[in-house]
């Protein structure tokens, strides 16, 4: 279908739509996947460190290819890079599903997903909304956009753990991984181009990335996003194990992660309402303080189903409320030319943090039997996080202020 034909019956509905439906099975599936580290750690023997590690590189990959992948799409359009991202994904799930050594864990979830999450996540989706939706919706569309990514987890964790209960975990991964190819079919209403945008001149690469590395602000935000990553996979990889250490119903664990997916609707809706009113810079501190606070009561409170609903019901609040208000501040300093490419960059920081939350929570776990050092690292990062956030100035680079 050519760009002309698109464009006249693509509209912002439809376009927020194709890009809901898409992160609902990119990201539901992806948080998925720690419902399948205690039967496949049993059934091969491995320690939970080779699972985790195959998750890190995961985590670790997808940021890495993400900025490269941004960049791709700014220049030749998203939907090319969505669709081979895909492909990979689901090449990557067909793969894991006959995985019988860590070698071949490592490759197929590993590397292979993690390299198609780079070019089908939120970067690329993301800037595609902010070229197509108009300005004035942009951040309620990011909100919005990042709410169907918790929508996705809210129905894929227990589906994914019924998929298992049902046909054992590696027909449930086929499953899976037919779902994430049948998405390419919605990508070209996705199709779009940084020259799609009209009063905005793209910058090189090279000129995007010396004016935004060299903008203090855009480091402390990089950095602050390494938290996000650290604590929410931590939590996406471990927690259901956690649960079952703790002697509760292994179910309870995949209906957590759910929870938490059903209840960040709400939070990542509403963080892309007010951050079109109010401060991004302040609200993002205020969740890290408030994760940190939620962390602390749940570790010192008796476990019980009880504490564990409440637990994933408030921290899903806070759980990807920062995505929308994070793009938001990269679009708002630096306009969205080049978009995909620079909140790419700041979601690597985030893929990192994951790399370590998910890897060192194995390590932690093997050494010592415990998750409970785990724990108190996320109370010391969230506070962390609000602090290096605290700076950050909001204002549009110069270009753009003198543009206006």
């Amino acid at each position: 279908m050519s760009d002309a034909t698109l464009t006249q019956w693509r509209t912002p509905a439809l376009v927020i739509a194709a890009g809901c439906l898409l992160t609902v099975l990119v990201f539901g599936i992806r948080a998925s996947f720690g419902v399948f580290l205690d039967p496949m750690t049993a059934e091969f023997g491995w320690g939970r460190e080779v699972f985790a590690l195959s998750m890190a590189v995961q985590n670790l990959l997808w940021g890495l290819g993400q900025p490269i992948a941004g960049a791709i799409a700014d220049r030749y359009g998203s939907a090319r890079v969505l669709s081979a991202g895909l492909a990979l994904y689901g090449l990557g799930l067909f793969l894991m599903a006959d995985a019988s050594t860590p070698a071949m864990l490592h490759v197929s979830a590993g590397f292979l997903i993690g390299i198609g999450m780079s070019a089908a996540s939120f970067s690329v989706v993301l800037a595609a909304f902010g070229r197509l939706v108009p300005e004035e919706r942009r951040s309620w569309a990011f909100g919005v956009g990042t709410a169907a990514g918790s929508l996705g987890q809210f129905l894929m964790v227990p589906l994914g753990q019924a998929f298992i209960s049902a046909y054992g975990w590696s027909t449930a991964l086929v499953l899976l991984g037919f779902g994430i190819i049948a998405m390419i079919a919605v990508t070209p209403v996705l199709s779009s181009r940084a020259g799609n945008v009209a009063g905005e001149r793209r910058l090189s690469i090279n000129e995007a990335l010396r004016e935004s590395l060299g903008h203090r602000s855009y480091v402390y935000l990089t950095t602050g996003f390494f938290v996000c990553g650290f604590q929410v996979s931590f939590l996406t990889f471990h927690f259901p194990a956690f649960i079952i250490d703790a002697g509760l119903d292994p179910a309870l664990g995949a209906w957590a992660i759910a929870i938490v997916g059903l209840f960040n609707v709400v939070g990542s809706y509403c963080a892309g309402l007010l951050g079109g009113r109010l401060s991004k810079r302040n609200l993002l501190c205020w969740i890290y303080l408030l994760r940190s606070l939620v962390f602390a009561v749940f570790i010192l409170v008796p476990i019980s189903d009880v504490s564990v609903m409440v637990f994933a019901a408030t921290m899903g609040l806070l759980w990807l409320s920062t995505v929308p208000l994070t793009s938001g501040l990269v679009a708002q300093m630096f306009g969205i030319g080049n978009m995909a490419m620079l909140f790419g960059i700041v979601f690597f920081g985030h893929q990192v943090g994951s790399f370590v939350g998910v890897w060192f929570g194995g390590y932690i776990f093997d050494a010592t039997g415990s998750y409970d050092i785990m724990w108190w690292l996320c109370v010391a990062t969230g506070i962390a996080a609000a602090l290096i956030h605290w700076p950050i100035d909001e204002r549009p680079v110069r270009r753009l202020a003198e543009a206006r």
